[in-house]
């Protein structure tokens, strides 16, 4: 066994030595290569695939955990800004029931209701009012937390003693402390249904009572400003605002041009309920009178008959009786109607809805340099007077002024928009020259392998044809030789077969004429 390693070795290490140092470099990358792919995937099969074990954990909740976590050894990550931890796949389950078994996670301080269970026959009122209190305030804050956004809340009531009259009974008055996550804030919205979630849990609270208020000490619902107070307010203003600037600086820049206006818009706007009523009396001429009476009198005689004075009344008030005839006869008539007609009656009930405008403000600015701006001021206030509704009557103001506008920002900013561009055509240029360098390099580098590889492969053809020529011709030279070889075989029978024949002859002539071939002999010998 250790002979053939050793001649397995000795075979490698002659084959190494005889590759080029092109063969060796991409050797040793290949095999560099396969190394760290295997420390890779052994790392990768190494590392335990994790598993959130609890999320959106409260700062408390998460140091206690981690604490635990460090105790038993068990491997953990933190994300979400460490509001979630991951363990092992493997070991959540057995870790939950672990932690669960200490009381973790705890949840939150307020205990809520829960401390209702501690009370017992011994418990005071004062006590049993104050857990009361605690445990409403725990709940609130616990519900107030599930709202997506808010990582804690802190609720505080004051709820004060019962009274006998209701004038005299002091309002129930709530706060709310809010933090909130990392990155996220509370919408209006939201802030409207903690109001309104605080207002309807507790007995006598109204949402006009309830303060809130962000961890940075903002204020997001005062008290007494009910729905749409506070910041929600400033909010409605300020978008109000804006909506009005955009839509009028939109028209300015179709007018004037881009960059050659500038507007602000102020607006003052009413957040008060308005319920308005107003009772109208009608006259109804087709409508019969509800009730009517007539009445007539008549009187016809001598007034000197009857022994009175007649005449007409003077200014005196005594009668003068220079316009009486005596003896012609006197008559008076009079005659009286009253209906009572059916009146109408109208009454019309109007409720404003908060947000109304009071007035209006707006400032437009023009720069006198552009060449539409010039003598435009009346213009540009008709414009904006119709195009924004502004009503003198209610105290609404205008004001349109020309003035050279400082443009130093603006061309520093196209300056360095301009360099900016220009260092990204830059970079954007040695991108394409670097990936061509590389993409040129990478090139050279397989054309540089090919050639070699070519000429290798020609080399090896060469080879391969001297050794297939210097073949050839060692058998030819091995066939030449045969051949030669054969020829002198021949020659040599045929040299032996004439001599043969030639004895053959000479022993014939000798049996057939012995005395010649004697007497030619003897005469050979006798010359030699």
């Amino acid at each position: 066994m250790k002979q053939q390693l050793q001649r397995q070795w000795t075979r490698t290490s002659e084959i190494v030595r005889a590759w080029t140092t092109g063969q060796k470099v991409a050797a040793a990358v290949g095999a560099a290569a396969l190394l760290v792919g295997a420390v890779l995937v052994v790392r990768w099969i190494a590392t335990p695939d994790y598993a959130p074990l609890y999320s959106e954990l409260g700062s408390a909740d998460a140091a206690q955990v981690i604490e635990q976590l460090d105790a038993s050894g068990v491997p953990y990550r933190l994300t979400d800004a460490g509001g979630t931890i991951l363990v092992p796949r493997n070991q959540v389950y057995e870790t939950r029931i672990a932690l669960s078994g200490q009381g973790l996670p705890s949840g939150d301080s307020a205990k809520g209701y829960s401390l209702l269970d501690e009370q017992d026959l011994s418990t005071s009122q004062f006590k049993e009012q104050t857990d009361f209190k605690r445990a409403m305030e725990g709940e609130l804050a616990r519900t107030i937390g599930a709202i997506n956004g808010v990582e804690n809340a802190v609720v505080h009531l004051a709820i004060p003693p019962k009274r006998v009259f209701a004038e005299e009974q002091d309002p129930t008055t709530a706060s709310v402390l809010i933090k909130t996550r990392s990155g996220a804030t509370l919408s209006g919205e939201q802030v409207q249904a903690v109001v309104n979630l605080v207002a309807s849990s507790v007995d006598g609270l109204t949402p006009e009572q309830v303060t809130i208020a962000d961890a940075s000490g903002q204020v997001l619902s005062v008290a007494g400003s009910g729905a749409g107070g506070g910041g929600d307010r400033h909010q409605q203003v300020e978008q109000f605002q804006q909506q009005m600037s955009s839509k009028l600086q939109a028209m300015l820049d179709r007018v004037l041009g881009p960059g050659n206006s500038s507007v602000q818009v102020t607006a003052d706007l009413d957040f008060d309920d308005t319920t308005t009523e107003t009772i109208r009396y009608f006259d109804e001429p087709n409508i019969p009178p509800l009730s009517e009476s007539s009445t007539t009198e008549t009187y016809e005689g001598d007034p000197q008959a009857q022994g009175g004075a007649t005449g007409v009344v003077g200014p005196d008030g005594q009668m003068d009786e220079a316009g009486q005839v005596p003896g012609e006869m006197s008559r008076y008539e009079k005659e009286s109607t009253t209906a009572d007609n059916a009146v109408g009656r109208s009454v019309e009930t109007r409720t404003a809805a908060p947000g109304g405008v009071t007035s209006l403000h707006v400032g437009v600015v023009m720069d006198q340099r552009a060449p539409s701006a010039v003598g435009a001021e009346g213009r540009i206030t008709d414009l904006v007077t119709a195009a924004l509704g502004i009503d003198e009557a209610r105290g609404d103001t205008v004001q349109v002024s020309a003035m050279p506008f400082d443009r130093t920002l603006e061309e520093q900013a196209a300056s360095e928009l301009e360099a900016a561009e220009a260092a990204e055509r830059r970079a954007e240029i040695l991108g394409w020259v670097r990936n061509g360098i590389i993409a040129l390099a990478v090139a050279l580098v397989a054309w540089l392998i090919w050639r070699r590889r070519r000429r290798m492969h020609e080399e090896r053809i060469a080879a391969t044809s001297v050794v297939v020529e210097q073949l050839r011709q060692d058998q030819l030279a091995r066939e030449s030789e045969v051949e030669q070889t054969v020829a002198m075989t021949a020659l040599e029978q045929a040299d032996r077969d004439r001599e043969q024949q030639t004895r053959n002859e000479i022993v014939d002539l000798v049996e057939k004429q012995p005395d010649e071939v004697a007497a030619l002999l003897r005469g050979w010998l006798v010359d030699r």
